[in-house]
């Protein structure tokens, strides 16, 4: 009697598989691709555009504090190290155009892979200057490698440009 009572119960729960695809609908339905990779896009250009805002004092005009940053405070980690940057103006000048750069093309979704590999670069660069600071790299070069691998998704100007040519 109990058995038969154990199976008339256990009739009326859907199978395993079928609660599975119900939680990935569900989470679906929370968390689009598309949305993620919006939020990756943003994620990823803040640090780098409020680090590089920073580093203008006009159009094109480095600020002191950027330059001498480069020259006396950040230093290479390498074997054998820490070493000054190279030509700390050039490599101020750069980084401050790619800061704001390549978190512009994020947001906006054009070129997404180009500007992901850029900040990626740039990551790389980081923690050789700042070794310590390794668990939030890490996480940076997680989203920029995902941006690359997955591109912008559909809000972004890249999917619009790739539906205009009709290649989506």
């Amino acid at each position: 009697m109990i058995t038969e009572q154990r199976i008339a119960a256990s009739s009326n729960v859907p199978p395993l598989g079928a609660l599975v695809d119900k939680a990935r609908h569900l989470v679906q339905m929370i968390a689009p691709l598309s949305v993620a990779q919006l939020a990756l896009r943003v994620a990823l250009a803040v640090p780098f555009w409020r680090s590089g805002i920073l580093k203008w004092d006009g159009f094109l005009k480095l600020s002191d504090t950027a330059v001498t940053l480069f020259t006396d405070e950040f230093m290479l980690h390498l074997p054998g190290g820490p070493y000054h940057f190279p030509a700390p103006g050039v490599m101020a000048f750069m980084s401050g155009c790619g800061e704001i750069t390549f978190p512009v093309l994020l947001v906006l979704g054009l070129g997404t892979r180009f500007a992901a590999l850029g900040l990626l670069v740039m990551t790389a660069i980081v923690e050789l200057a700042v070794p310590d600071g390794w668990p939030l790299h890490i996480t940076w070069a997680a989203m920029a490698l995902a941006l690359m691998a997955h591109g912008g998704g559909r809000v972004s100007l890249d999917y619009l440009i790739c539906a205009w040519r009709g290649r989506t």
